[in-house]
């Protein structure tokens, strides 16, 4: 009776065990890792990248994206050595399209998912997006994206930079602050002051405002250890940063982003001969 009890478990337990490999296999190793990698097919050759997790709506967005086939045909519209490769314009898709590409998006725009420790190293995968002028927010573009090429740069330039961002950001932040209805008299003094000269007076206004907004701890912009050495040894675009959202990076064929940034260009940065995505796909 035993015997018979201890075989029916083993066979109950083997079909347990048989079942839960098969769910097992039908992931991929590298979703059971938490990692999405995708392969990017172009005329010049084939560029694999995975996607960061801390960036889920972007990742999602582009995942979404692939499984439809949107990047399939798209081009590359925008090349610039040394700086990045840029695709994603819709348009761009039509062979006969005379318009300024660049211009076009597909779906609606993604809140920012700007982190520290995601840079733009040379093969970092980042999205588009509009200006600070209209986007204050810095959502990012539906669907165009941009793979970062960049050169390599001293401490002293990225230092240089990390200044231009800390000015840039107060900018933005004085900037929302007097748009606001609440804040309508300290654009009419502002407006007072120009009009009459009265730059000490500006120079003063102009203090008590950085005060209200300006967290100067709390908002200053740095880069990592680890981004000082990267952009030093390896190269990237690190005035981009704090800017746009990078969401993944190249992990194989840096070769081919080369190749694709070094293509001969037109007016507008537009490859002369097409550089095609001929599929995205993800990888298993």
């Amino acid at each position: 009776m035993n015997s018979l009890i201890k075989y029916v478990f083993l066979r109950q337990f083997s079909l347990v065990l048989i079942i839960f490999l098969n769910v097992i296999n039908g992931f991929s190793q590298n979703e059971l890792n938490g990692k999405t990698f995708i392969e990017m097919k172009t005329t010049l050759g084939d560029i694999s990248i995975v996607l960061y997790e801390k960036t889920p709506l972007h990742k999602s967005n582009f995942i979404k994206l692939i499984e439809d086939d949107f990047y399939d045909s798209v081009k590359f519209h925008r090349v610039i050595n040394g700086f990045m490769a840029q695709a994603g314009d819709p348009n761009s898709k039509q062979s006969d399209f005379s318009g300024q590409l660049g211009q076009k998006s597909f779906g609606e725009t993604i809140s920012a998912e700007i982190i520290s420790e995601y840079f733009h190293k040379k093969g970092a995968l980042a999205a588009a997006r509009m200006g600070d002028n209209i986007n204050p927010e810095k959502r990012s573009s539906g669907s165009q994206f941009y793979i970062v090429q960049g050169k390599k740069y001293t401490e002293n330039q990225l230092n240089q930079i990390e200044q231009k961002i800390n000015q840039q950001q107060e900018s933005n932040l004085i900037g929302q602050f007097l748009k606001k209805t609440e804040n309508n008299h300290y654009m009419e003094k502002i407006k007072y002051c120009q009009q009459q000269r009265l730059t000490d007076s500006l120079n003063t206004l102009y203090q008590e405002i950085k005060s209200l907004v300006v967290n100067q701890e709390a908002n200053k912009f740095k880069f990592s250890p680890n981004a000082v050495q990267t952009y030093k040894a390896v190269g990237g675009t690190p005035f981009l940063d704090n800017g746009y959202t990078v969401f993944g990076e190249v992990t194989e064929g840096i070769d081919v982003l080369d190749k694709i940034c070094s293509v001969s260009t037109e007016t507008g940065d537009v490859p002369t001969e097409p550089v095609v995505i001929l599929s995205v796909k993800i990888k298993d």
